[in-house]
């Protein structure tokens, strides 16, 4: 009985490590929008979360690399995204909630407009409208 009350103390504890582990949105400004207009560097497909890094020029004309943070892929398969919607050299627009530090350039992904015109997302398409 004892061995076992061992390993569900031990299932507990590195169950709450993992999950304190995960860092929490809250670093996120989810009332401010920036879009950053600029040159994919890398699109990293992973779990559990995708990354984006884009080189933006600041309002001084300097050359900036912005880290977004996206969802993992399985939830942007279902959004209509592959691994190769992305790719270092494109040209794109993406939609932002930045960091609350101000000095940070990083932000949590909303959407995307491609170099063909295409706005990709976080969330499936709608059938049959908004509503």
């Amino acid at each position: 009985m004892s061995r076992v009350l061992g390993w569900v103390v031990a299932t507990v504890i590195l169950a709450s490590v993992t999950l304190a582990a995960h860092h929490s949105p809250a670093v996120f400004d989810r009332s401010k929008q920036l879009k950053l207009e600029g040159t994919v560097k890398a699109f990293k497909w992973q779990n559990p979360h995708t990354w984006l890094e884009v080189d933006v020029k600041n309002a001084k004309g300097v050359l900036e690399t912005w880290v977004v943070e996206m969802t993992s892929p399985t939830y942007l398969v279902r959004a209509g995204w592959k691994n190769n919607s992305v790719k270092p050299g494109d040209k794109v627009s993406v939609l932002v909630n930045p960091v609350k530090a101000g000095d940070v350039r990083s932000g949590i992904f909303i959407s995307i407009t491609l170099p063909d015109g295409r706005v990709l997302g976080e969330q499936p398409a709608r059938l049959g409208g908004s509503k």
